[in-house]
């Protein structure tokens, strides 16, 4: 099951039948793992497209190259070109490109129950992550930004409120807006209670002079690798 199906290929070259069954064994894996990436996560159409038949294209050039030395490393080199000629993409994205090129690399070299095995163990364990809170920032934390007049000293002007309603509260960023006259504090917080997240913005309204306040969800960056 786990043997390769192209044997002595080198010398006898690679027939009509095992192109064709490795060809299709790619092509399925990669629908399968383009379908595995859209779960729990958005994408666009055309990395979804270029994800379902990114194995079998892989498969082609490991066939072709065949041991050949001079020709896999002019194919490195075209990878290479490629790849800073691309957009970077996210963690999620660029594993799933690895996985796919994974994949490609067993069934053009026709190890087809590997390549079946592989994604059937990584793709379970991607379903698990995404399903469970695996990493994922606590609805508890929030980011918060206060503007104040230029006359208040705004170290430790709420402290004590943040006392009252937060676990833990740091100031991360202070920016004059409105040609200076104005400061905005960017806070990233952790309530103790959401239902108090009202409450403590009024306090907070009381002591800024009604000015504008923003408390949200803490913006995910995009990750790159």
């Amino acid at each position: 099951m786990l043997n390769s199906i192209l044997t002595e290929t080198v010398s006898s070259g690679i027939t009509m039948p095992q192109l064709v069954i490795c060809t299709l064994t790619s092509l399925g894996l990669g629908l399968a793992l383009a379908f595995l990436h859209t779960y729990r996560n958005t994408s666009s159409r055309n990395f979804v497209m270029t994800l379902a038949i990114l194995p079998a294209v892989v498969q082609a050039v490991i066939m072709l190259v065949n041991g050949n030395l001079g020709t896999g490393v002019a194919v490195m080199g075209a990878f290479g070109l490629v790849r800073f000629r691309s957009a970077p993409g996210n963690a999620r994205e660029i594993g799933s490109v690895f996985l796919a090129m994974a994949i490609g690399l067993a069934t053009g070299m026709g190890y087809l129950g590997i390549a079946v095995l592989l994604l059937i163990i990584i793709g379970a364990a991607i379903l698990v992550l995404a399903a469970v809170p695996f990493g994922s920032q606590s609805l508890a934390q929030k980011e918060l930004k206060v503007t104040i007049p230029e006359n208040l000293d705004y170290a430790g002007i709420f402290d004590d409120l943040f006392e009252k309603y937060t676990k833990r509260a740091v100031l991360m960023k202070v920016r004059t807006t409105n040609m200076g006259s104005l400061y905005e504090l960017c806070y990233r917080i952790e309530l103790k209670k959401e239902e108090e997240e009202k409450a403590m913005l009024d306090d907070i309204r009381c002591r800024n002079g009604n000015l504008t306040i923003v408390c949200g969800r803490i913006a995910e960056n995009r990750e790159e690798l």
